[in-house]
């Protein structure tokens, strides 16, 4: 199979406990579609036994990768992920499935057909489940910050699971220089930049008490990273097309 129609990439750093899930409900619900497609996880420099959990499914699942990223990073292993995929589109899905994942239909045509779709907790129809109001409080003003500084008018570039057509995927995820927490902003930013339309899908969330984001170490190091977005514009590094 040279190009499915679907790439479903899982970047997994110390993902030994909730992986399992992932990969059956992910392989499960690709099983059942009419089109094609992979399966790509890509195991981050993980420092328990993330490797040998997904090594044991790759014998079950049809069509299933695994990808071994050394270098430490979310943004590491997700850009990693999106430039091995075959896929005609390529979906970011994070591990906890706070998104079900029977939602990704919503994001491919013919119900959705445009550069890049990202899923929302904000736009209307979207519902959160059982995020205590702190988190919630703490997005909304990091939002308000990303939609100051470089996404005006999106609601939430923060939730794991966005959809990318494979050229542009080729294009942004190149182009990408932030390997932490913020690249999906960087990654956004640039799209727009070249011209990408990108749609905003709203899902019902189910808020996971296991989350890897401490809210003032990484509100910070997120807010140094839009800095940085800006700045990289104004050099014109995301102009250029190497």
């Amino acid at each position: 199979m040279n190009t499915p129609f679907l790439s479903v990439v899982i970047p997994a750093y110390n993902e030994e406990h909730r992986l399992p899930r992932a990969l059956e409900e992910v392989s499960a619900f690709l099983q059942r579609q009419a089109y094609t497609s992979e399966l790509v996880v890509v195991e981050n420099a993980s420092r328990d036994r993330t490797l040998q959990v997904a090594e044991s499914y790759a014998g079950k699942i049809p069509n299933m990768r695994i990808v071994r990223e050394a270098r430490r990073g979310k943004g590491q292993a997700v850009q990693r992920g999106m430039l091995e995929a075959r896929g005609e589109y390529r979906f970011i899905c994070d591990s906890d499935l706070s998104m079900p994942v029977e939602e990704v239909t919503r994001f491919l045509p013919p119900a959705c057909d445009c550069d890049i779709a990202i899923a929302s907790r904000e736009t209307p129809g979207a519902v959160r489940y059982g995020e205590p109001y702190y988190r919630h409080l703490t997005g909304r003003v990091f939002n308000f910050f990303i939609r100051t500084l470089v996404l005006p008018g999106l609601q939430d570039t923060q939730c794991g699971f966005k959809c990318f057509k494979a050229a542009v995927a080729e294009d942004v995820f190149r182009a990408q220089t932030i390997m932490g927490w913020s690249f999906d902003v960087e990654v956004l930013f640039i799209a727009r930049r070249r011209g990408y339309q990108v749609r905003e899908i709203a899902i019902p969330w189910y808020f996971n008490a296991d989350s890897r984001i401490s809210v003032l170490r990484d509100s910070w190091r997120m807010l140094t990273d839009l800095l940085a977005i800006r700045r990289n514009a104004r050099r014109g590094v995301y102009d250029r097309r190497d």
